[in-house]
């Protein structure tokens, strides 16, 4: 299922949502610029597991492995990385950003990356590839939006036989289907952890961030408003 819309609409113009992809866009730019720099430029700005542990000497003297935990949440390693994530971010994040407010919401969102970086590099610590992409973090606006509102529909893209159909499904049920396949794919990675591109114990870490903080965060909203 490829998520298109949710139904849900926005009070409040989502600008940090909409700041965070042209940031995105941005970076995307400047690696196409690279060109056979860019490996390297990984290995600089993304998060390499190995290097924040200090098991291995970072390549660049100018970017301290912790940062790259949030360096890394803007680059990707092609066209479809981004636009898929970015998709995912305009879908789910305008309305957890219209629930939280801007300033919160990029706390928020930093914060889920954060967790989900560091979710990645303890369960392989001693991983000398670099990781970038902002799924890790949009993981954790899907957890929040998950929280928040369980019951919005949104259309989706459905392969039906041959042919693809759109279909209205509850954030419950479309999220609840990712995260199993979310689950499934981390415990193959942990079997082969050599194969494979992409980190799922980063989902799975930004997602249960990104719930316990929406989670909190509703039962304060809800607090000042009954008071």
């Amino acid at each position: 299922m490829i998520p298109i819309r949710d139904e849900l609409p926005t009070q409040k113009l989502p600008i940090v949502t909409v700041s965070i992809i042209v940031a995105n866009v941005v970076c995307f730019i400047y690696e196409l610029l690279l060109g056979p720099q860019l490996e390297t430029f990984f290995f600089q700005a993304g998060l390499v597991p190995a290097v924040l542990w200090g098991k291995v000497r970072p390549l660049s003297p100018f970017i301290h492995p912790f940062l790259t935990i949030f360096t890394s949440m803007f680059l990707h390693g092609n066209l479809f990385h981004l636009l898929s994530n970015m998709l995912y971010l305009w879908i789910f994040g305008n309305n957890v950003e219209d629930f939280l407010g801007h300033f919160h919401f990029l706390l928020f969102y930093l914060g889920c990356g954060l967790v989900a970086g560091l979710s990645h590099a303890l369960i392989f610590p001693f991983s000398t590839i670099p990781t970038v992409g902002a799924s890790g973090a949009i993981s954790g606006v899907m957890g929040g939006y998950l929280i928040l509102f369980p019951f919005a529909r949104g259309l989706v893209l459905v392969l039906w036989g041959f042919f693809f159909t759109v279909v209205r499904v509850p954030a419950a049920l479309l999220l609840g289907i990712w995260v199993f396949f979310q689950l499934i794919y981390s415990l193959t990675s942990l079997l082969s952890p050599t194969l494979g591109g992409t980190a799922w114990f980063a989902h799975l870490g930004g997602f249960a961030m990104g719930c316990l903080w929406c989670k909190i965060a509703s039962n304060h909203y809800e607090r000042q408003v009954y008071w």
